[in-house]
């Protein structure tokens, strides 16, 4: 038994030497201030434009100003609106419906892809379904869901899970694909077996195209809950989309653009979480520059 635990502590060690060939050297600490701002301002720049183009479309004439208000007036109501608790309330429950969909989303994409992955018979069997059902559009599942669950949390968590899934289950699946055929020689070499070659070397070495996986399934998943809160009011359940609704039944123009404005800020935040986390990992693989 000691002998066989000396041999797997020397596998790992062994392992971790291999992975310290393929990673980068870690950057030295720059000048913080300037690399945030070196990010931001393109994107700032990119807001400035938008917002100018839709004043220079207001200005147009093209639609009343009580169907299409401009920037001023659309700002001021998004500043009103976000001192109020009712706001905070409704961000709150869609965030918990987005990340509770995509948890389940990423649990049942992971266990699909890994076994995918590991019987060719299965993948053979369900491996174009998978490909199938990412690209089906979500808005065809809700009259099934409303159906099978009424209008229910669950109609809108049975959307945001079957469009977010298939996704993190085709990340993985091209992440353990692409794994260089000589790391698998040489965890042979090393003697890696079953969970352990998945551990130390397939899992890590597909992880990046795991996280694109994961990114597209989050898409996916955020796209699905807001078709969902559009179109399954929960009674009592006053989401973002819901009370976006509301607005476009009360035909506020401005509260609608509001709310979109919103759900868009929502979306920009977790895409710089993914982009973060992706470019942390390939600068730590030697994959883009310092």
């Amino acid at each position: 038994m000691p002998t066989e635990v000396i041999t797997a502590d020397k596998t790992a060690d062994e392992v971790s030497g291999l992975d310290a060939l393929e990673l980068a050297p870690r950057p030295e600490k720059g000048d913080r201030g300037r690399r945030i701002w070196n990010s931001a301002w393109p994107k700032l720049l990119a807001v400035a434009i938008a917002i100018a183009a839709w004043q220079l479309v207001v200005l147009s004439e093209w639609k009343p100003t009580y169907v299409l208000p401009g920037p001023v007036e659309v700002f001021a109501d998004l500043k009103e609106l976000a001192t109020t608790p009712d706001f905070w309330d409704g961000v709150r429950l869609t965030l918990t419906r987005a990340f509770t969909g995509f948890l389940l989303a990423v649990a049942i994409g992971t266990v699909i892809g890994a076994a995918v992955s590991r019987f060719a018979p299965l993948r053979a069997a369900i491996g174009s379904l998978i490909t199938g059902l990412q690209t089906m559009p979500s808005i065809m599942w809700f009259p099934l869901a409303i159906l099978l669950f009424q209008l229910s949390e669950s109609a809108i968590m049975f959307v945001v899970v079957i469009g977010a899934a298939p996704s993190v289950a085709n990340g993985l699946i091209s992440g353990i694909d692409y794994v260089p055929r000589t790391w698998l020689r040489v965890g042979q070499v090393l003697g890696m077996k079953g969970l352990s070659k998945y551990r130390h070397l397939i899992l890590p070495a597909s992880l990046p195209s795991f996280i694109s996986g994961l990114k597209q399934g989050w898409a996916f998943s955020w796209r699905s809950l807001m078709a969902g809160e559009l179109l399954v009011i929960v009674p009592g359940a006053l989401s973002v989309g819901a009370r976006m609704q509301n607005a476009r039944d009360l035909h506020e123009a401005s509260l609608v653009i509001s709310y979109i404005i919103v759900v868009l800020i929502i979306g920009i935040l977790i895409d710089i979480l993914f982009n973060t986390a992706d470019n942390a990992l390939r600068k730590r693989w030697g994959l883009t520059g310092n």
